[in-house]
């Protein structure tokens, strides 16, 4: 049980845990396959060529920065498994709903809670 009383079975925990890993292993493998283009700061090719360059180059900082935010949510979400409250929703600590940790297990708020601060 943890500290606030909600209680998780071990499984679930450790079925969350291993998802987390295997996400944390996926991105981290992703940043070294992935190579961020330089935007096209020396002419090459037309300017459609530039465009297309500039953009890519765009994609794929959006995209690392995407993947930055998620691995510190993902150990965010380890740590809290360690203090035990890893479940809880940080704003109305009631459990997460099994569904919500099974789609996003980094989630650290409930569905309810999430869209009222959208």
């Amino acid at each position: 049980m943890s500290e606030s009383g909600i209680t998780m079975k071990a499984s679930d925990l450790q079925r969350y845990k291993s998802l987390l890993l295997a996400k944390r292993d996926l991105l981290l493998a992703e940043f070294d396959t992935r190579i961020v283009a330089p935007p096209a700061s020396v002419p090459e090719g037309d300017l459609l060529d530039q465009a297309r360059a500039d953009a890519e180059a765009d994609l794929q900082i959006s995209l690392r920065q995407s993947d930055n935010e998620i691995l510190r949510e993902i150990e965010g979400a380890l740590v809290r498994m360690n203090r035990g409250t890893f479940g809880e929703c940080e704003v109305c600590k009631k459990p997460l709903s099994k569904a919500r940790l099974e789609a996003v297990p980094w989630t650290r708020v409930c569905r309810e809670c999430k869209e009222q601060s959208a």
